[in-house]
């Protein structure tokens, strides 16, 4: 039996045993999500939970500051029951508008403290890492920047990828201004424009360094982990660097979920947040996004051990730079956007 065989039969045990903790509340119950986040990972992630509760979800797909601005201009008519985010920030605004329910312990137990709302309205699911993937044969470990800083220097002028529109690289600079000051932001924001090349999204910037375009990107770690786990690492003339030394090259980003406090379905949105956060529901969270599952249990299947990253401190909450505006406008300043 091959191993993704005995994966997938391991799993749907878990799902099964897991799923009989819930008990099947009505085959006409809805639920409408708000999705933010990848769809793939998603909806399997909602054909599993329907499959055990036949609780049915609906999805509305959008960016996920579209989505939540739109639960505040819609208030307590919104008929979302829950929003999904690609980022935390989403819903600490919600949560500070007071559109929060809190959720119950059977999800906020399942995720460590510090990846969940400390008054228990919202809660992590997935975590990814800011990383360097490099070309093997156009570069080594031991010759990439310790720090996302030293790109600024002109040695490494065209000898790097960046993807200004991506999320989380305008989260990597949010929380640059936060730590270091504008300025500082500002002077790295000129040495990238002047050193690197702009790439369109990150699958793009990934797929020049594996054809050696390029010998390295600044990306997230699941578009590499989810290119190794279709062809195979050993396959790859790629690699991911990790600094290592708390620095905003290593930034962790946290994807989480939240119940509305005006649904009308409070009950069957326990039940799946419950399962998102369950050993079942985070297998099933990573198995399909390479994402990191904030669930200790859970295997990751290959992924870089999640207690071996060491992100920078006082970075999963941006305060006033959480909204992203202050590292929109430096972008636009520079001539980046």
């Amino acid at each position: 039996m091959s191993n993704a065989r005995r994966r997938s039969l391991k799993l749907s045990t878990l799902a099964l045993s897991t799923m009989l903790l819930f008990s099947p509340l009505s085959a006409n119950a809805a639920l409408t999500i708000y999705n933010g986040q990848h769809k793939t990972a998603t909806l399997a992630l909602i054909d599993a939970f329907t499959e055990h509760t036949h609780i049915k979800v609906e999805t509305r797909q959008g960016s996920s500051n579209e989505l939540a601005h739109q639960i505040v201009e819609e208030g307590k008519r919104s008929p979302a029951d829950i929003i999904y985010t690609e980022e935390s920030t989403p819903l600490i605004m919600l949560a500070n508008q007071g559109l929060l329910a809190t959720l119950d312990d059977k999800a906020l137990n399942n995720i460590p403290a510090e990846y969940r709302d400390q008054n228990g309205q919202w809660v992590g699911l997935l975590a990814r890492s800011r990383v360097i993937a490099y070309n093997k044969d156009r570069t080594s470990t031991d010759k990439l920047p310790t720090s996302v800083y030293d790109l600024t220097d002109a040695k490494w002028k065209d000898q790097f990828a960046f993807v200004k529109t991506s999320g989380a690289f305008q989260k990597q600079l949010s929380a640059m201004i936060k730590l270091d000051g504008r300025e500082q932001a500002k002077a790295w924001l000129e040495g990238l424009q002047k050193n690197g090349k702009e790439y369109r999204n990150n699958k793009a910037a990934l797929d020049a360094v594996e054809r050696g375009d390029i010998p390295f990107a600044l990306i997230n770690n699941y578009y590499w982990d989810s290119m190794a786990r279709e062809q195979g690492a050993a396959q790859l003339k790629s690699g991911l660097y990790f600094m290592g030394t708390h620095d905003l090259g290593d930034l962790i980003t946290v994807s989480g979920a939240a119940i509305l406090k005006s649904s009308n379905n409070q009950d069957e949105a326990q039940q799946f947040m419950a399962f998102a956060t369950s050993e079942a529901g985070q297998q099933i969270l990573t198995d399909n996004s390479a994402q990191y599952p904030l669930n200790s249990k859970v295997d990751t299947h290959g992924l870089k051990p999640f207690s071996e990253l060491t992100p920078p401190n006082d970075t999963l909450d941006l305060g006033e730079y959480s909204d992203g505006k202050a590292a929109i406008e430096l972008l636009q300043e520079v001539g980046l956007l």
